[in-house]
């Protein structure tokens, strides 16, 4: 009752003041809209919001693996550290440094195209490639391979909060996923 007499003594205040305003509410069982004239001319309504509503959590923190090398994690670690916060073009580069810092990769990766890592990694260095499609459900340390038509792909390391190569990004790379590769 209390909720009721306030909202119409409000009503009633911004139709003292603002006529056309107070006109926009529409009271309607059991959500009340709010009606408009768009730029078009047509008339338009909405809901009103009542209520707070926080965000849900859409993409989750990346996992930690006990079956992958922590290695892998000092390497992703090492990454963030030393990447920075616009790309340079050198994604493959920086991620090669970090694997062999961390001690992941016993010498320097050869291969100079970002989106032949996968191959060389599995072929050179022990990785396997998991069954992951979806980016966000990588592992913490696992390296992700990007493919490009006409360029030379991308690559980036799974984080706890993002992904990173040369820079930091919380979302990943909008080329498509060729692998997800990580070292036991």
């Amino acid at each position: 009752m209390r909720k009721l007499l306030t909202l119409t003594l409000s009503i009633f205040g911004c139709a003292t003041f603002c006529p056309h305003a107070a006109q926009a509410l529409v009271f309607s069982a059991p959500y009340p809209k709010f009606a408009y004239t768009d730029a078009s001319g047509k008339k338009q309504s909405v809901e009103v919001v009542d209520k707070f509503y926080p965000k849900k959590l859409v993409k989750p923190c990346a996992k930690m693996d006990a079956n992958i090398d922590p290695k892998l994690r000092r390497a992703a670690t090492i990454a963030e550290e030393r990447a920075h916060a616009h790309s340079l073009s050198k994604c493959w580069h920086f991620v090669k440094e970090a694997l062999v810092a961390a001690g992941v990769v016993k010498s320097r990766p050869q291969t100079t195209l970002a989106k032949q890592a996968g191959q060389e990694l599995v072929k050179n260095y022990g990785f396997k490639k998991l069954p992951v499609s979806n980016p966000y459900e990588a592992p913490v340390g696992s390296v992700l391979v990007y493919d490009a038509k006409r360029a030379a792909g991308h690559v980036e390391i799974r984080t706890e909060n993002g992904f990173v190569s040369d820079f930091r990004s919380k979302i990943p790379s909008r080329r498509p996923l060729l692998g997800v590769f990580a070292k036991n």
